[in-house]
């Protein structure tokens, strides 16, 4: 059997790897959550080969008991304080997670793992300088504290193979989407309140754009680069390059869910809130060798999956 760690595992994007990684037989994965922000629900039950361990990655003894018992061949290391608001109100919360890369770094190289990956940000982009934002070229312009962790991290990993050989792929996530996503983001918060014909508010005016990925496009794509060792050591931007307002994907819900909701416009965040995002996605495509799902067909989804309400 091949033992697999995610960290952060029940969260949006960890569970859903989880998920496509337990079907196949030879793999035997551990999720640890310290639920913060991830929800055990979004977990399947009734699977001998996926198993829930409740820790908290930035607790070193708390982690090195895990590893030093169980010998990972491979680690998702996607446990982050997330959320716009959530990382915004608590940046001293958002930079402990550097002690959590650090000690899954340190105890990966002393267990023999054989490749770790990490979950970063389009965030550690900044205020876009250039569109499409490539993995190369873009230069790292992040102030957040949110961003800044992530941009650290990608440091310590790249270190890591330079100093111990330890190989590592970095994903650079562009808002990914889906059913098992929580209320802190933007697609699931519109639905939700479009759902009980609530207000949908928007920060600003809403001309901000940005990209979404359905989970499964994501998923594809980190299942194919670990099972099949492509770009090992180097950086991957996992995202869609259609660009959306959020005024239109406000209008987008609405229409979907056949809702009542009026679109309310707030005062615009002092911070955090970046005017374009759009990625290079060019290594991804040439992985995926098809289209990626659009908005409305994710949205669909979402509406069929996460609350029984069949397509129209």
């Amino acid at each position: 059997m091949v033992n697999i760690l995610i960290t952060g595992g029940a969260g949006n994007l960890g569970s859903s790897l989880a998920c496509k990684l337990i079907e196949n037989g030879s793999y035997n994965v551990i999720v640890i959550d310290n639920l913060i922000t991830g929800n055990i629900g979004n977990l399947p039950i009734g699977f001998k080969n996926l198993t829930f361990l409740e820790s908290n990655v930035n607790n070193y003894t708390q982690l090195s008991e895990i590893m030093r018992k169980r010998k990972f061949d491979y680690i998702f290391h996607y446990a982050a304080l997330v959320g716009v608001k959530r990382t915004l109100d608590n940046p001293m919360l958002v930079l402990e997670d550097i002690e959590g890369i650090k000690n899954v770094l340190a105890l990966a190289k002393e267990t023999g793992v054989k490749r770790v990956f990490y979950s970063s940000s389009s965030e550690v982009y900044g205020e876009p300088v250039s569109l499409p934002q490539n993995e190369n070229t873009t230069p790292l312009n992040c102030k957040l504290p949110y961003a800044i962790v992530k941009n650290v991290g990608e440091a310590f990993f790249r270190s890591y193979h330079k100093e111990y050989g330890l190989e590592y792929n970095i994903f650079r996530f562009f808002n990914t989407y889906g059913p098992n996503q929580s209320e802190d983001f933007v697609i699931s918060k519109f639905i939700d309140a479009a759902l009980q014909n609530k207000d949908i508010t928007i920060y600003g005016d809403g001309e901000q754009t940005r990209t979404f990925c359905y989970i499964d496009d994501n998923v594809e794509t980190v299942t194919r680069v670990f099972e099949e060792s492509l770009y090992v050591n180097e950086v991957i931007n996992v995202g869609n390059t259609v660009e959306i307002s959020i005024n239109e994907l406000a209008s987008t819900v609405i229409s979907l869910t056949h809702s009542s909701s009026a679109i309310v416009h707030l005062p615009a965040l002092k911070e955090g809130d970046m005017s374009r995002r759009q990625p290079d996605n060019s290594k991804m495509m040439k992985l995926m060798n098809r289209s990626l799902l659009g908005i409305e067909e994710g949205i669909k989804k979402i509406l069929s999956i996460r609350y029984d309400i069949p397509p129209r």
